[in-house]
């Protein structure tokens, strides 16, 4: 297997498993934040920043792996 065939295999594979793994993140988070809200009402202002900002770090790791993978596909002739 030559260093383009790997390129083009493993590129869509990394972009998948960051999506996956930021929506498991991302799920997580906010059942967690839900469930805070729930039994502290009156803190539900903070928590709801606290998942806003935590979610888009998340959301910011796939979108530095998608251009990543855009970077590599150019590599691919």
């Amino acid at each position: 297997m030559d260093y383009q065939a790997t390129l083009g295999l493993a590129a869509p594979l990394a972009v998948g498993l960051a999506a996956i793994g930021s929506g498991l993140g991302i799920g997580k988070a906010v059942g967690s934040a839900m469930e805070a809200m729930g039994r502290q009402p009156e803190a539900a202002g903070k928590i709801q920043t606290a998942m806003i900002i935590g979610a888009a770090f998340i959301e910011a790791l796939t979108i530095y792996v998608f251009i990543v993978f855009i970077l590599a596909s150019g590599k691919l002739g």
